[in-house]
């Protein structure tokens, strides 16, 4: 089954949020898929694949910025992202 996730730490105490990752560990362990659109940078570390959109918002955005895995994704220099992963 693919689970899609818009935002699923919006409001979400700090301790919510590491049971919400627990429980994707448990989907994907599970043979599940994942797919979460989040700004949360703990979340982003945690993914296996990352898919940067940007690099603004707006008319400024929608170009890829960056796909790849997290480590990768700090050494970016387009992405805006990565500035916050470090």
């Amino acid at each position: 089954i693919l689970f899609i996730f818009d935002e699923p730490t919006t409001g979400l105490h700090f301790h919510d949020i590491n049971k919400l990752l627990a429980s994707f560990n448990a989907l994907i362990e599970q043979g599940h898929s994942i797919i979460v659109i989040e700004h949360n940078t703990d979340v982003i570390r945690c993914a296996d694949w990352v898919i940067d959109l940007g690099p603004e918002a707006g008319d400024g955005g929608g170009e890829l910025v960056f796909a790849g895995k997290p480590a990768d994704l700090k050494k970016s220099k387009q992405s805006h992202t990565a500035e916050y992963l470090l």
